[in-house]
C-alpha cells in the first residue's frame, strides 16, 4: 500500500511541474472568452463550452468555423478531428492508468488537457515504477492550476475582453502554448513523420473551404505516424 506522504510529494510534483503552462493558459483562455464572445455566444455559452468541452484547440476552431458560417455538421467533425489526439493521449497512458477504478478513469478523461497529459506521460515514463495511486495524485497534481484557470481566464475573456487592449496581442498564447508541449516530445521518427506531414498538408489543403484542410492534415498525419511506427517495428524485427 502506498503511504500518505509519498501521495502528498507526487501531488505536489505534479502540480510545479503543471504550474508553468498557467503563463500561456491565462492569455490562451481569455482570448477564447473574447473570441466566442465576438462570435455571438453569451456569457451562459461561452463558459458551458469551456466548463463541458475543457478544450482549447477544437473549441477556437468551432467558433472560428460558425464565425464562418460553416454547416453544423461539419463544424462537429472537425472539432471532433482537432480532439482525436486526446484519444492517442488516452491509449499512451492506459497502461499507467488502466487499472484505475471507473470514476477516476472518467475524472483522468474530464481533465485531459494538452499540458496534464504533456507533463504526466513525461513523469511515467521517466519513472515507470510508482504505483497506480502515485500516477494518480501526480496527475491531479499536474491539473489543480491549469483546469481551474481555463474556467476563470475564459470568465474574464467573456467579461473584460472589450476592454482589453489590441495591442496585448493575447492571440500569441496558442502557438506558444503548442510549442512548449510538443516540442520535447518530438522524441522519435514517428512523431517527427506525423508533425512534418501535419504541417505540410494543413498548408497544401488550406484552400478547402470550412476548415476542412484542418480535418484532412489530422488524419494524414496519424496515418503517416501509424505507417513510420510500423515500418520501425518491422525493421527490428
Amino acid at each position: 500500500m502506498t503511504d500518505r506522504p509519498s501521495l502528498s510529494a507526487a501531488y505536489w510534483r505534479g502540480l510545479r511541474n503543471g504550474l508553468p503552462f498557467m503563463l500561456v493558459i491565462v492569455p490562451f483562455g481569455t482570448l477564447f472568452g473574447v473570441a466566442a464572445t465576438e462570435a455571438g455566444l453569451n456569457l451562459v455559452e461561452v463558459m458551458g463550452f469551456s466548463v463541458l468541452v475543457i478544450a482549447g484547440a477544437s473549441q477556437f476552431t468551432a467558433v472560428q468555423l460558425m464565425n464562418d458560417h460553416t454547416p453544423a455538421l461539419l463544424v462537429i467533425l472537425t472539432a471532433l478531428a482537432v480532439n482525436l489526439r486526446m484519444a492517442m493521449y488516452s491509449a499512451s497512458l492506459a497502461p499507467h492508468l488502466g487499472a484505475a477504478p471507473r470514476w477516476q478513469k472518467a475524472l483522468v478523461a474530464y481533465f485531459m488537457i494538452d499540458q496534464s497529459f504533456a507533463v504526466a506521460a513525461q513523469d511515467y515514463e521517466r519513472a515507470p515504477q510508482q504505483s497506480l495511486a502515485e500516477k494518480l495524485a501526480y496527475y491531479a497534481g499536474a491539473c489543480t492550476p491549469n483546469c481551474p484557470t481555463w474556467y476563470v481566464a475564459t470568465l474574464a475573456g467573456a467579461l473584460l475582453g472589450a476592454a482589453i487592449p489590441p495591442e496585448f496581442a493575447l492571440d500569441f498564447a496558442v502557438p506558444v502554448t503548442f510549442l512548449a508541449m510538443i516540442a520535447p516530445m518530438l522524441r522519435s521518427l514517428p512523431h517527427l513523420v506525423a508533425a512534418t506531414v501535419s504541417v505540410v498538408a494543413a498548408l497544401v489543403f488550406s484552400f478547402l473551404p470550412s476548415g476542412l484542410g484542418v480535418l484532412v492534415a489530422a488524419v494524414l498525419a496519424m496515418v503517416a505516424g501509424a505507417r513510420a511506427e510500423t515500418f520501425l517495428a518491422r525493421r527490428a524485427a
